[in-house]
């Protein structure tokens, strides 16, 4: 089978590829392992990750986006080279049609970095589509509808929340404190509290197996981290809890939810009283946090859903967009051939 259409959630911390018929192909990290000085391309994705904190000093691993947008145009192009290409196969005849995500505040400029990037990637048409409109479709929202709706979208690298109406974005704001900031909050929380090094893998194993957004009074979560002890230089051993982590991480939240509830300042009384009535939806990664959304709910009096794979929203958002490209002509940002 012929592959003539990608679906691509282009992720601050991870790349989602979707293909009609076929589903999900690809769900890596958004990284790539370079040469230094010569900045060769060693590794894309997952096997590039596994290099961080593991390589010598002439191999660097690199994030080619920064909150969302291209911040090395050549290192981005051999990415979507690869990831395009391992989507569609080596014999695939035809070019094909590219959705790519965008954030909300995306620039012209960055616009066009994105489309040429995909372009010289080897996509026959690029398509751009602001990431709030695609977590919204992903999330199963009827995005062309009337009614109002809220989407907050908590990624790798930023957090978006958005009102959406009539197919467009009513309002939206981003800021830059989302799961990557939530790892470096958790390695300076454990280092600060255990004088204990640990690096980035380890601080998301703690934000995925026992991450919370609130103290728990009964059951909470506990696991067994190692790292390097800054008092004596060798490897411990210490336990930590969710309570510990909802503690760490409650100020990040807090910034989040204030974003929220500036959005809602901004937005028309009808459009409030139909988010109200319906909630808020959460995708992204961090919605996987446990209890966000009892969060949320406590401190906005608003009543918040996690979405269903919250993860997978947007690059859902981009396989809606591949079948009905017509009826959703007015959310495509830019067209490039």
């Amino acid at each position: 089978m012929f592959v003539k259409q990608v679906g691509i959630d282009l992720g601050t911390t991870n790349t989602v590829v979707f293909v009609p018929k076929k589903g999900f192909v690809i769900n890596e990290s958004t990284i790539v392992a370079l040469s230094y000085p010569e900045n060769k391309v060693l590794a894309i994705g997952k096997e590039a990750k596994e290099m961080i904190g593991r390589t010598p000093g002439d191999i660097v691993a690199y994030r080619p986006l920064k909150d969302g947008v291209i911040a090395d145009y050549y290192i981005t192009k051999a990415m979507l080279k690869y990831f395009i290409n391992r989507a569609v196969g080596n014999f695939n005849l035809f070019r094909p049609d590219v959705v790519i995500s965008a954030p909300a505040g995306i620039t012209p400029t960055e616009r066009r970095a994105v489309i040429n990037a995909a372009l010289e990637a080897g996509a026959k048409n690029a398509y751009i589509v602001r990431e709030p409109l695609l977590a919204a479709l992903g999330a199963g929202i009827l995005i062309n509808s009337s009614s109002g709706n809220m989407i907050v979208n908590i990624g790798g690298g930023t957090s978006e929340v958005a009102v959406i109406s009539l197919g467009s974005i009513v309002c939206w704001s981003s800021i830059r404190v989302a799961g990557n900031k939530f790892d470096e909050t958790i390695i300076d929380y454990i280092k600060k509290k255990y004088s204990l090094a640990i690096g980035e893998q380890t601080a998301e194993m703690v934000k995925i197996n026992i991450g919370s957004a609130l103290s728990l009074k009964t059951g909470k979560l506990e696991c067994e981290i190692r790292g390097r002890s800054l008092l004596t230089g060798l490897p411990k051993d210490i336990i930590i809890n969710s309570n510990e982590i909802a503690e760490a991480l409650s100020p990040l939240l807090l910034e989040i939810t204030a974003s929220i509830q500036n959005i809602f300042n901004q937005t028309p009384p009808e459009l409030v009283a139909d988010i109200m009535e319906k909630g808020i939806i959460v995708s992204g990664g961090v919605a996987n946090l446990r209890n966000i959304d009892e969060f949320f709910m406590r401190f906005l009096g608003v009543e918040a859903y996690i979405a269903e794979e919250p993860i997978l929203c947007v690059a859902k958002g981009t396989s809606i967009i591949l079948n009905h490209l017509e009826a959703y002509k007015k959310t495509l940002l830019d067209k490039r051939t």
